[in-house]
């Protein structure tokens, strides 16, 4: 089972960049598709991104493409989240996962959730 940890979450203002990082242990890391998702307040959880193993294929939510940009390095097995052009609907606990996409839906494809890091944009 891969265990994640998720960082690099803040405080910034709208229009602003941030990048989130998920470190990954797990030697069969580069096999699995990663993603992040994402739940506001209230709110249930959104797909943001994901991207395969191989790095060939990245696949993004409607309301973060052209913003957001998912990537991944195997040799430190980490996937990263650069967000740009923040908006305050952006404001959420990201989570790292590995995933699946099940009939044109994607789900975590692990038994849990990590802790997530918080991102908030204000205005």
């Amino acid at each position: 089972q891969v265990q994640l940890v998720e960082s690099g979450g803040g405080l910034v203002q709208a229009g602003g960049s941030l990048r989130l990082s998920c470190a990954a242990s797990g030697r069969t890391f580069s096999t699995y598709t990663m993603g992040w998702f994402r739940q506001a307040p209230g709110k249930e959880r959104e797909f943001v991104a994901a991207i395969s193993g191989n790095r060939m294929q990245t696949w993004y939510g409607d309301s973060v493409k052209g913003r957001f940009t998912i990537s991944r390095d195997n040799a430190k097995n980490t996937v990263y989240l650069q967000m740009n052009s923040l908006k305050r609907e952006d404001t959420a606990v990201y989570y790292c996962t590995a995933v699946r996409n099940q009939w044109g839906t994607w789900t975590n494809a692990l038994d849990a959730w990590g802790q997530g890091t918080l991102v908030t944009v204000s205005s």
